[in-house]
């Protein structure tokens, strides 16, 4: 193991050993004290079987019998979801060939931040999450579960899942996706169609043609953004089996997958030999494991919020620095759309998550003595499914790429160091993902341009007001101003000027996610405009330099010697359901602490 991830994992466990072992203990009393359906009072039960077949009514009374409970994010609008309307069904059939059953426990909301993107519906996005984690709280509390099956992929509802689904930690639990859909227009084209829109060269039309011929059939989104890096993580984290994140729906492959998955989880329950609750799964070194595929990856930016809430969850400490000083030894292994061309699609035929897995191990790069829901060893995902027969037959992946333009080894990877970074300075932290970034636009050192909105800065582009060298920094979109929306509006326009010769970045206490693009982008400054943060205090003209290289964001100006510059978030607090979030605004943690009300 190297030796700076073998400390970063050892300081973690050490700031951690308080709050971990009050985890586990109460994983333990729940172990221990989980009711006994056949003890169970007669009119509590009764409730809960009520709906059930003659059959399973009779079976789940049973002592010993094993009962799913499925919490389930399927709906209709969101593409990624929709293949879930059959799952309970596949998940059924196949527990009862076990002699099991299966119950739907819950539903949980699952929006999509591609339908939100720069509405109103966005301020809710990242406050889902936790509604998410208490909605699988409550989904499990009735008690009459063995195993958990977790289905869900998008944005925040896998770390939702996740986070909800361990305070019950003493259940196994499994995720099992549902598979990006086929490749569309290519991700270069759509890019292009965008900033062409945004300089006013394409229409309206010309646009909505390109962006559905991209997003244009159920599955995941195919660029590698939030969604497929939550993919990622559980088969980092050892939750979702080897080989089974880019599966595309609606084929044998995908439902075959299901089956084993719901056969797995019923083999490592409580009275097994193989009992795995989840509580255990996720350890120091399973979250070490996950923040490693991130970046060898070039995830998501928001999983430093996601990671260190779901760490959090089960009594694991971990910060920024983590983020940094393994990103210092962790090259970047992968280009799949915006870091590269390919989407994820290409990236699983090239060896996928499997070589990784693979290639990481055996270069000391990733814990291996972790626990798994196929028992103990990362090794154990260095496989790839194949359906012989109408069964899968596990093999061990190839020690090469198959596409070296999307895949390579950690000794000839793309960059030496992963995809994210840490930048601080006199006016907080940040995160810049530079994975995604040329290495002639890392650092800037520009004036700053001051904008209250997504929107004024597009009216000051469309105004030919922009035509310089700048750094736009947009405050008061951080988690107590506004809930934290991603920024993307602003992307196809700082692209442009880019694409012109000149020198510009971002900074804001908002979110740009894993959509994050070619522009240097510091985001999810902290501490936010909100709460008192100095972003809050820059001016226009102010000389503001980010360096992602050296980790530097500095301002050539004493803002101590300024009053904090006020702004009036309450048109954000209300309509499109927002003023139900008022509690969550005051009580949400910042974005090193993992945005969160818990």
């Amino acid at each position: 193991m190297h030796p700076l991830i073998q400390k970063v994992t050892e300081d973690i466990l050490s700031r951690s050993k308080e709050s971990r072992q009050a985890y586990l203990n109460k994983i333990d009393s729940a172990s221990q004290n989980s009711s006994d359906r056949s003890q169970m009072p007669c009119s509590n039960l009764a409730h809960g079987i009520a709906a059930c077949s003659a059959a399973d009514k009779l079976s789940i009374q049973q002592a010993g019998h094993l009962n799913i409970g499925i919490v389930t994010a399927y709906n209709d609008m969101l593409s990624a979801h929709q293949p879930y309307e059959n799952y309970p069904k596949i998940i059924r059939a196949a527990a009862n060939k076990e002699g099991a059953t299966v119950q739907v426990a819950g539903g949980v909301p699952a929006m999509c931040d591609g339908v939100t993107q720069g509405q109103d519906g966005m301020d809710l996005s990242l406050f889902s999450r936790d509604v998410i984690a208490l909605s699988t709280a409550v989904s499990l509390s009735h008690d009459l579960y063995d195993a958990v099956v977790c289905l869900g992929i998008c944005d925040k509802i896998v770390p939702g899942l996740l986070i909800g689904a361990l305070s019950f930690g003493h259940l196994p639990t499994i995720f099992i996706p549902a598979g990006p859909m086929p490749s569309g227009l290519p991700n270069k084209e759509k890019a292009l169609v965008r900033e062409a829109f945004a300089d006013g060269s394409a229409n309206r039309n010309d646009l909505i043609a390109a962006e559905s011929a991209s997003y244009h059939s159920p599955g995941t989104c195919t660029f590698y953004g939030t969604a497929n890096s939550n993919q990622m993580l559980m088969e980092f984290m050892g939750l979702q089996l080897p080989g089974g994140s880019f599966v595309n729906p609606g084929t044998p492959m995908r439902d075959a997958l299901t089956e084993a998955a719901t056969r797995q989880v019923l083999s490592i329950t409580k009275d097994s030999k193989n009992y795995s609750p989840l509580g255990l799964v996720i350890s120091e070194k399973t979250i070490v494991n996950g923040i490693i595929g991130l970046m060898a990856t070039g995830g998501s930016t928001n999983h430093t919020l996601h990671l260190v809430a779901i760490a959090k969850a089960a009594g694991i400490n971990i910060n920024w620095s983590d983020f940094a000083a393994l990103s210092s030894v962790i090259p970047l292994m992968a280009q799949v759309y915006p870091n590269g061309m390919a989407d994820v699609n290409h990236f699983h035929e090239a060896g996928g998550l499997g070589y990784m897995v693979n290639q990481l191990l055996q270069h000391g790069l990733l814990h291996d003595d972790v626990m798994t829901i196929l028992g103990t060893g990362m090794s154990r995902f260095a496989n790839s499914p194949e359906l012989e027969e109408g069964k899968i037959n596990w093999h061990q992946v190839p020690d090469k790429s198959l596409d070296r333009s999307i895949l390579r080894s950690p000794d000839a990877p793309f960059q030496k160091e992963g995809g994210l970074r840490v930048v601080e300075g006199t006016i907080g932290r940040a995160i810049v993902k530079v994975s995604a970034v040329n290495e002639e636009h890392r650092s800037i050192t520009a004036p700053a341009r001051v904008f209250v909105s997504q929107s004024a800065f597009a009216e000051a582009f469309d105004a030919g007001e922009l035509n310089s060298d700048l750094v736009a920094v947009v405050p008061f979109q951080g988690p107590q101003a506004n809930g934290m929306p991603e920024l993307h509006k602003l992307t196809p326009y700082l692209s442009v000027l880019q694409n012109k010769g000149f020198k510009v970045a971002l900074m804001t206490d908002g979110r740009m996610s894993g959509a994050s693009g070619k522009i240097l982008a510091a985001i999810q400054v902290t501490p936010e405009a909100k709460t008192g943060g100095l972003i809050g205090r820059i001016a226009d003209g102010d000389i503001i330099t980010i360096d992602a290289e050296a980790g530097k964001m500095m301002v050539e100006a004493d803002l101590s010697t300024r009053e904090h510059r006020s702004q009036d978030t309450s048109a954000n607090n209300t309509g499109m359901g927002r003023e139900l979030f008022s509690s969550f605004r005051k009580e949400v943690s910042n974005a090193e602490s993992g945005a969160s009300i818990f």
